[in-house]
């Protein structure tokens, strides 16, 4: 149970394959830091789709969305 169930409306959010509460009006910056995801590389997509770092702010969250979290891997 997270902290705050009793006092914000929750939605439920699919992110790397694992179901996630999330308060309801969250965005995918609020998601990456709540994931510990922060990384200059990090690539997100939202239901299929490239979202770029410029839009995270403005991308808020729906109930049932899928999110990726994608970190490259570099090298050769």
């Amino acid at each position: 149970m997270t902290p705050w169930a009793d006092t914000v409306r929750l939605i439920t959010v699919t992110v790397d394959g694992f179901k996630e509460q999330v308060p309801a009006g969250s965005n995918l910056t609020e998601l990456i830091h709540r994931q510990h995801a922060q990384h200059k590389d990090l690539l997100v997509e939202l239901g299929g789709h490239f979202v770029s770092p410029g839009d995270y702010d403005g991308t808020v969250l729906k109930d049932g969305d899928r999110v990726e979290l994608i970190h490259p891997a570099f090298g050769g």
